[in-house]
C-alpha cells in the first residue's frame, strides 16, 4: 500500500471513529492534535472524563487486528501525550481515560467499528 493510500485510509478511519464516539454521546474536542511527543488522533469528552483516543484502521485482519497494534510502548506514549494535552490546555478533569477504536474497512460493505475503553 502506498503512503498516500495509507494516509487516506487513516483519515477515513478517524472520521468513522469520531462519528462513532459522537453516536455514543461523546463530544470530540480535537482531532490530530500534535505536539513534540507525537500525535493524538482524537481528544473527546465523555461526561466529565477526558478521553484520549487512538484510532487503528485496517482493510483486513489477515496480519492481526487493529487492537494488536497498541503495544505497551504505544500505551505509555499515549499516557505521556494525555498529560501534555492537559498541561497545554490547562484543564484538570476528574478523570482521564485512554481508548482505542478499531476500524476495519472490508472490500465490500460497511466499516466495522469496535472500541476498547480504558486501555491504559
Amino acid at each position: 500500500m502506498t503512503y498516500a493510500r495509507n494516509k487516506a485510509l487513516g483519515t477515513f478511519g478517524e472520521r468513522i471513529a469520531a462519528d462513532h464516539l459522537e453516536s455514543l454521546g461523546m463530544v470530540v474536542l480535537a482531532r490530530n492534535w500534535t505536539c513534540r511527543f507525537g500525535e493524538v488522533d482524537i481528544v473527546a469528552r465523555d461526561g466529565a472524563t477526558l478521553v484520549i483516543c487512538e484510532v487503528k484502521t485496517r482493510t483486513s485482519t489477515r496480519h492481526g487486528g487493529p487492537f494488536e497494534a497498541v503495544t505497551g510502548h504505544k500505551a505509555a506514549r499515549l499516557r505521556r501525550l494525555a498529560m501534555h494535552w492537559l498541561e497545554v490546555h490547562d484543564v484538570d478533569p476528574p478523570s482521564v481515560r485512554i481508548d482505542v477504536v478499531s476500524v476495519v474497512v472490508p472490500p465490500r460493505g460497511a466499516p466495522v467499528v469496535a472500541r476498547i475503553a480504558g486501555v491504559a
